[in-house]
């Protein structure tokens, strides 16, 4: 009995002491709720959003008015409030901004003058909101890519079935007590250092060396709130990590262990009430689009909705046939650049309103100077601007971006930025030739391969960048700048060899306009929603490009939106203009397609009007490719930096220009105050033009022309025409010319003893290590791109197809181009003679790399297709019996080298014929045969 008491005590005991102990947690959880209503109001918390826990523990805080008694106020779309002495900037956020979509435009504001940081590049634009979750404020970037549809001509986000991005969650700083505004503290959204544009992920990649922000050297700069949009600028510091950024070297900063760089936010408002109204996308017109996946209705062949991007531009007077705009699109070309070119750029930009005249506006682009002491900042959203850059070396001439409503797919903002170095005539390009041999390129000259579209070529290296970087390329037009530079230098050198013209005549400053004229014209052209046109230069006949009386009339070319290439006359041709003057036909219409008036509310009910446009697609001058159409397809008509409607005609005509400015630049230089560094430079100007116009030629062997039109189109074609059997013939017929020939290059010994590097040692300039000039290796180089070009892999299996393409006996067969190469790469075994007898080293070169090739096709190290590599085993034999017979006749009468080099090739082909074949499963495990 007394037992069982003690126990039923020890359990009461039990019980009490632990309802005491509750009723002593309960005292500080009610304190702290105190003291939490002062940071988060019940009231305020959004519908359907979870409460903070009240055992979660609160950083003590400050009230309101405490945070904001000492900081300047700065009223507009947001309120401000700065304290620039402790470095801080707080955002108000009233209580209908929240779940409100804005923009946010990120703009470079400073750079450092190299690895494309430069002032003006755009980082990135995204629609944002603030969205409230409990004591935080989450910065959302919606899910745009689906919709469905609503009563709303725009539909709405679906919900539920997409994830949003949550990029932050931020702190609610304080919440005012009567007008219930939440403070968050803007250090959080724009010093953190996981930093908004990515910089940190970026900068490894464009700079070579890891690099990280630092949060001690990041502060704000200018802040300014205006009623639609505020403007704030950041400096970020960032300094060297690890062992790689200490030794990395960057010249165009005092130390390479650290720099600044600003960026300026634009963060503006989306009126829900706009009346601008989206226009639908075709594909015969080359617009920038906006695409987002309906998913009201399954019963529609194409569930994705595409709106060209565009200006809202709309007439004052709808009646009439030609009206001026409501609101014209204005262009400030900036206080910085230079007066001697603010007439081009002016001029370029202009040249677009007789584009606009067609699609029935009258003066729908103003230009206006920057005053000298303007209160506003380029980077400011309201203002579009043309900005003059300065750096090292250029990464670009020239940068077209716009900025617009991802749900409309209206432009807000564009500013094109002009580097300074496009007003060089003449620039050393030695680093780009080099890269023809180099292991690891420069950033740069990967970036100007994959420009190039050679992705027929398995030496190319221009494929590997990353996603960012790839964007930007095409974005922002950076393909155009890095191959221009090479365009605009030949132009000079051209005029000063051929015609005698010296730098500062007026001639040459005729070019330098013209060429800056083009420039802003195509930067403006992107500005308005237009894509690249690579066929845009195919317009005119070569006879009739010199022909100022059709040029100035039609245009150059049917389109600016193409990269074009100088235009040089021929010898015994006078000279025309050397860059388009005029927008051309597939402007207008492209202009007329995007902005021509229709009267209607709805995107939908367009169609028709629309289609009545773009039905003209298969006109000859409104032909269309762009960037897609470039690169792993083979159309002669689709390239860049080519002209005429007969580019293997032209390309001809242009690699005899070069031939004559290699031969009078012996004669005519070193003239007086010039370097031997000079010629250098100039030599490889020409060798570049040269190996553009040799790559020009190859596009005829297997290629096809492509065009984008509807089978309801007038005058329809098929979409794919293969090139004419006598085409490709002629092709191959120049390259053996102008590329493979034994007298394909000769220079005169005087001429290459000439060609001295400049030997500066500063961050100016970095004298190479070689001080001879690498003429064999350079020559080589060429003729390796042109000939791997022609054995690659996705050239044979395009030959193959077309054979299937195309009428009996008028298609190139394989057999016909590896007989053709094999003739005139082994002419001096295959039909010797005496003058003939003995191989010069560029052509015992050249012989080495074709042997390589059919050797790796044979022994199974390449992707070919099997019939390729059956002719492959079939033209060594037949080499080898070839050479047996002239070692064994004219063997004591060959010089060393090729005695040697005839000896060592049959060893070599011997090997290859005899040795053992593997299985696929034996050289997959050795990692060959199954590249992807």
């Amino acid at each position: 009995m007394k037992k069982k008491q003690f126990w039923i005590l020890l359990i009461v005991g039990v019980c009490l002491w632990s309802l005491l102990f509750l009723i002593k947690q309960s005292f500080p959880t009610q304190a702290k709720l105190k003291n939490d209503a002062a940071i988060i109001h019940p009231n305020s918390l959004s519908e359907n959003r979870p409460i903070s826990s009240p055992l979660r523990a609160k950083k003590k805080t400050k009230s309101f008015d405490e945070i904001a008694k000492n900081t300047e106020k700065i009223s507009g779309l947001f309120t401000l409030y700065r304290d620039k002495d402790k470095n801080k900037l707080y955002l108000e956020i009233q209580p209908e901004q929240l779940n409100k979509n804005y923009l946010c435009i990120i703009t470079l504001s400073r750079g450092i003058g190299d690895g494309f940081l430069l002032n003006g590049l755009s980082l990135d634009n995204f629609l944002f909101h603030f969205r409230r979750v409990g004591d935080k404020v989450h910065f959302v970037l919606p899910n745009l890519n689906f919709r469905v549809r609503s009563d709303e001509p725009l539909g709405k986000l679906p919900e539920n079935s997409f994830s949003d991005s949550v990029l932050y969650a931020l702190d609610i700083v304080s919440i005012h007590p009567t007008r219930k505004t939440l403070l968050i503290d803007l250090s959080d959204l724009f010093l953190a250092r996981d930093d908004l544009p990515g910089l940190n992920q970026r900068l490894p990649f464009l700079l070579g060396a890891p690099y990280t922000l630092d949060s001690d050297k990041s502060y704000f700069g200018d802040a300014r709130a205006f009623p639609f949009n505020l403007e704030i600028e950041t400096i970020y510091g960032f300094s060297a990590k690890g062992e790689e950024a200490f030794f990395n070297y960057l010249p165009t900063v005092p130390d390479s262990r650290a720099f600044n760089l600003s960026v300026h936010y634009s963060i503006s408002e989306l009126s829900a009430n706009s009346d601008y109204i989206p226009r639908l996308a075709d594909d015969r017109v080359g617009y920038f689009v906006t695409t987002y996946k309906d998913l009201s209705d399954n019963r529609r062949r194409d569930a994705f909705v595409r709106y060209i991007n565009r200006w809202k531009l709309e007439p004052l007077n709808p009646q009439e046939a030609l009206s001026p705009p409501k609101n014209p699109i204005i262009f400030w070309i900036e206080n910085t650049v230079p007066k001697e070119y603010r007439a081009a750029i002016r001029e370029g930009i202009l040249i677009w309103n007789s584009a606009f005249e067609q699609a029935g506006f009258k003066n729908a682009i103003e230009v206006r100077q920057m005053p000298d002491n303007a209160p506003w900042n380029p980077a400011d959203v309201r203002y579009n601007t043309i900005r003059w850059s300065n750096s090292l070396e250029a990464a670009f001439l020239g940068i077209g971006p716009s900025h617009v409503n991802p749900l409309t797919g209206q432009i807000l903002d564009a500013d094109i930025v002009i580097d300074a170095n496009v007003v060089r005539s003449i620039k050393d390009e030695y680093r780009n030739l080099s890269s023809l041999n180099e292991s690891t390129p420069s950033l740069a000259a990967r970036s100007a391969n994959w420009c190039e579209g050679d992705s027929l070529s398995p030496i190319s290296v221009g494929t590997k960048l990353p996603p960012f970087f790839r964007q930007w390329m095409e974005e922002q037009d950076l393909c155009l700048n890095l191959a221009a530079q090479q365009e605009l230098t030949v132009g000079p050198l051209a005029l000063s060899l051929l015609k005698g013209i010296t730098p500062t005549s007026a001639t040459m400053g005729e070019y330098v306009h013209q060429f800056l004229r083009h420039l802003v014209a195509h930067e403006v052209g992107h500005t308005l929603g237009l894509r690249h046109n690579f066929h845009g230069s195919t317009m005119l006949a070569p006879h009739t490009l010199n022909d100022t009386s059709i040029t100035h009339q039609v245009g150059l070319v049917s389109s600016v939106m193409d990269y074009v290439g100088v235009n040089l006359a021929p010898q015994g041709v006078e000279q025309g203009d050397y860059y388009p003057v005029i927008v051309g036909p597939y402007d207008r219409w492209a202009i007329e397609y995007g902005y021509k008036f229709s009267g209607e509310r709805f995107p939908t009910m367009e169609r028709r009007f629309l289609e009545q446009i773009a039905r003209r697609a298969q006109e000859e001058e409104l032909a269309y490719a762009t960037d897609e159409d470039l690169r792993g397809f083979l159309d002669p008509d689709v390239n860049t930096f080519d002209l005429s409607n007969n580019v293997l005609l032209y390309a001809q005509w242009q690699m005899d220009n070069a031939r004559r400015m290699w031969e009078r630049l012996e004669k005519r230089y070193p003239q007086q105050g010039s370097t031997y560094s000079d010629i250098r430079a100039q030599f490889n100007t020409v060798f570049f033009y040269y190996f553009r116009q040799a790559r020009l030629v190859t596009n005829y062997i297997g290629g096809s022309s492509f065009n984008r039109g509807h089978p309801s189109d007038p005058n329809g074609r098929l979409p794919f025409e293969p090139i004419s059997v006598e085409k490709q013939r002629e092709a191959l017929e120049v390259l053996q010319k102008y590329v493979f020939a034994p007298d394909s290059f000769i220079f005169s010994p005087d001429l290459l003893n000439q060609l001295a590097p400049s030997r500066w040692n500063d961050f100016g300039l970095q004298a190479r290590s070689g001080l001879d000039y690498p003429i064999l290796d350079n020559i080589l180089a060429l003729q390796k791109r042109v000939l791997r070009s022609l054995l690659s892999n996705a050239r044979l299996n395009q030959l193959r197809n077309l054979e299937l393409k195309t009428q009996p006996d008028r298609a190139l067969t394989l057999p016909e181009l590896f007989n053709t190469l094999q003739e005139g790469i082994w002419t001096e075994v295959l039909h010797p003679n005496r003058e003939t007898l003995n191989i010069s080293s560029i052509r015992r070169a050249l012989q080495r790399e074709y042997l390589d090739l059919l050797t790796k096709m044979v022994l199974r190290r390449s992707e070919v297709p099997e019939d390729a590599r059956t002719l492959a085993w079939y033209q060594l034999n037949q080499l080898e019996g070839s050479l047996e017979e002239v070692l064994d006749r004219a063997g004591d009468r060959l010089d060393g080298y090729t005695q040697a080099h005839l000896f060592e090739t049959r060893d070599r082909i011997l090997k290859a014929l005899n040795a053992p074949l593997q299985s696929k499963q034996q050289l997959g495990k050795q990692g060959i045969g199954n590249r992807k």
